[in-house]
């Protein structure tokens, strides 16, 4: 197989907000990107317990997909000092030090008064060391193929964002859907070696407009009624150590054996 080009490395420090671009990432076997949905944010009390986490629904949390209002702020999460700062529109709105009790309520305090119409409880950041707030109950990074993202435009015939879909990585120069046929499959990813879980099943994030954070065109049911399955992307486990960095290759080991 002539290999893939990572085009993008995103992680998602925080469940449900903006994600950040990445040149270069180090990734080790059977986890996540580091600080790939480090936090999130709890919409009512559901007994996490930090010292012993546990994975949770995503109903659970405040996420795009019942949430679409969360798409008009702009996140940028310093790594050194672990402070998250919030903006709409260009503006400041709100910054917290989410290593700190006193960071995450400046936060806290923000989406009570952004979000208190959707609310079921008050709004509280949560967090565990080495615990990852993913859709998957197993740790794993989402892929998707851009081929795919330009398919999937022509059926819906109208501009589709792929940040939609909220991958960690964005992957270019193969064909449409050929990324259906690798399940069980081990692909080599700059240095990194994964295997592929499974396809990812999308819910109603997907039809939010990122730029209005207004809801569209579903597109889970045009992919069912098309493809007979809601299924976009691929989740794949980590199954060798190692950097990941953009323009790197991406190519299926296995392609001799399929």
């Amino acid at each position: 197989m002539e290999g893939g080009t990572v085009e993008t490395l995103i992680r998602y420090p925080v469940k449900g907000l903006q994600g950040q671009k990445l040149e270069t990432v180090s990734v080790e076997e059977g986890g996540c990107l580091p600080l790939d949905r480090a936090f999130a944010i709890e919409n009512g009390p559901i007994g996490f317990d930090e010292k012993s986490p546990k994975h949770f629904a995503k109903v659970n949390f405040l996420t795009l997909m019942r949430h679409e209002r969360l798409a008009l702020l702009e996140t940028d999460y310093d790594e050194e000092t672990g402070v998250l700062t919030i903006l709409r529109q260009g503006r400041q709105v709100a910054r917290g030090d989410l290593g700190t009790k006193i960071g995450r309520n400046m936060i806290e305090q923000f989406l009570a008064a952004f979000m208190s119409e959707e609310l079921k409880g008050p709004p509280r950041i949560l967090a565990a060391d080495q615990h990852h707030f993913t859709d998957m109950a197993e740790p794993a990074i989402h892929i998707i193929n851009l081929a795919s993202v330009k398919a999937l435009e022509m059926i819906v015939n109208m501009p589709i964002e792929p940040a939609r879909f909220r991958a960690n990585i964005e992957f270019s120069g193969l064909e449409p859907w050929a990324e259906r046929n690798w399940l069980g499959r081990t692909l080599k990813i700059g240095e990194a070696e994964v295997e592929v879980l499974c396809e990812t099943d999308r819910c109603a994030a997907v039809n939010v407009d990122l730029k209005t954070a207004k809801r569209g065109k579903s597109l889970p049911a045009t992919l069912a009624q098309h493809f007979g399955t809601n299924t976009f992307g691929i989740y794949v486990k980590i199954t060798k150590k190692g950097v990941i960095k953009r323009n790197d290759k991406l190519v299926l080991l296995d392609e001799t054996t399929a």
